[in-house]
């Protein structure tokens, strides 16, 4: 039975736990790579700043799998003088070890924070998260290392842990977990979805982040109380999501996401908050229940896909109170194929669509019934697909447009194609959303 959808699932849960933390002088650091989508949630629920630590193992030369210590930034190290000793380590050995780990901790950290500097630590509490603890020595070192910065008192979260674990066991003051099994299995047996954070991810959250924080007053990157969980009934299924609706918002998109994504993916999310900073409300959604995501003839029913983005925008029709809100599909693989499918029917009232590495042509001949204006945005290196776009393209009635971004791949993975993607993206809703501004053109006069 598992515990948590994903490690978004997890960090909200467990910010959740830890909400009584919040006004207080923290900083949640998330361990790197599948800490970081955890912590993410944990620094929002706390209005907190997040950051990373990253610690490296110190091998002992002729036998690296053994640690002799471990290093992080700012010069802390953590050394084993047992291990030392019996190894008969010498300094010279022990300073080639280290000046070599501390160059790959540099660019690391270079990667991660992309010329941020570190957020300080000195007096402060902070709460070092992971997706989960087995043998605890990474946490453990973490936790030293933090100390080793300055920080005052240090809180280790995680989702799950060995019911024997205890904090002095991790070296933390306080250890805060949800999941405490006696029988402990895999961090990963715990998750429904435990796939691979990527280096991109992580840089991702913390540009999110950061750019939440830079904001006048600061604060988390939603709006106090604009995101709920919501349940929308699709025939004989709930569908869950997660509705950001700004005060005074008058567009909201709704995703579509593709094949192996969610609604809590670090990549909706990272788009997600593009169009928040631009004004814009958003549905991320899940078309499928987690059943029936297991068969994957369900992931290419476009028909069913599409009619239940149709519940999805009828309902959120509902919830405008009479106000003039305009409603925008954003899909993306799969989920560009199911938007362009709903947005064909006679009825619907959809005012733009975009989509990311998507699959227009799975809307068939329902192609040239689209009315809404349509954005399709492609990477440069996905050569298939842009083929596929194009032949859409042709078929479309719409006013569309196809963007190809220099460099990217299907999942637009290499460094700021995401976020030119998710610039292009809001651009377009924007114009066709949003009310336009004194003296500026009507959508409809937009090309």
């Amino acid at each position: 039975m598992f515990e948590f959808v994903d490690r978004t699932d997890a960090g909200r849960r467990l910010g959740q736990r830890l909400a009584a933390m919040r006004g207080q002088d923290v900083v949640v650091l998330g361990l790197p790579r599948g800490g970081v989508p955890v912590a993410f949630e944990v620094a929002e629920a706390l209005d907190a700043p997040l950051d990373v630590i990253v610690v490296r193992k110190l091998g002992v030369p002729f036998q690296p799998e053994v640690a002799m210590g471990a290093i992080g930034e700012g010069g802390a190290r953590v050394l084993d003088k047992h291990v030392l000793s019996r190894a008969r380590v010498s300094e010279e050995d022990l300073r080639t070890v280290e000046d070599r780990e501390r160059q790959l901790l540099g660019r690391r950290l270079a990667r991660y924070r992309q010329g941020r500097n570190r957020v300080e630590l000195e007096g402060r509490t902070v709460v070092v998260v992971d997706d989960g603890i087995a043998t605890g020595s990474t946490a453990r070192v973490a936790c030293r290392v933090a100390r080793q910065l300055g920080a005052a008192r240090v809180v280790l979260a995680v989702p799950v842990a060995p019911a024997r674990t205890r904090a002095s066991s991790v070296d933390a003051d306080e250890i805060v977990c949800l999941v405490l099994p006696r029988n402990f299995q895999a961090v990963g047996s715990y998750y429904h979805d435990f796939s691979p954070t990527e280096d991109d991810d992580v840089v991702r959250l913390l540009d999110t982040a950061a750019r939440s924080r830079e904001r006048p007053g600061g604060g988390a990157v939603r709006a106090e109380g604009a995101e709920e969980d919501v349940e929308i009934t699709a025939g004989t299924v709930l569908l869950r999501g997660t509705l950001n609706r700004p005060a005074g918002c008058e567009g909201i998109v709704v995703f579509a996401h593709g094949s192996g994504s969610s609604r809590h993916s670090p990549r909706n999310r990272f788009v997600a908050s593009v169009l928040h900073e631009a004004g814009l409300g958003t549905l991320l959604l899940d078309l499928l229940t987690p059943d029936e995501e297991v068969d994957r003839t369900n992931v290419f029913d476009i028909a069913l896909l599409a009619g239940r983005l149709g519940a999805a925008t009828r309902w959120l029709e509902t919830r405008q109170d009479g106000g003039p809100g305009r409603t925008g599909y954003f899909g993306a693989s799969t989920g560009a194929g199911a938007a362009l499918y709903a947005a064909a029917e006679p009825h619907s009232s959809v005012a733009a669509v975009v989509s990311r590495g998507g699959r227009p042509d799975l809307a068939g001949p329902r192609l040239g019934e689209v009315r809404a204006p349509t954005l399709l945005i492609v990477g440069g290196a996905d050569t298939e697909v842009i083929a596929l776009n194009r032949q859409a393209l042709a078929l479309m009635r719409a006013p569309a447009r196809l963007e190809i971004v220099p460099g990217a791949t299907h999942l637009f993975e290499e460094p700021g194609t995401l976020a030119g993607a998710a610039a292009l993206a809001a651009a377009w809703f924007s114009r066709y959303l949003l009310p336009a501004r004194p003296g500026g053109p009507a959508p409809e006069e937009l090309p």
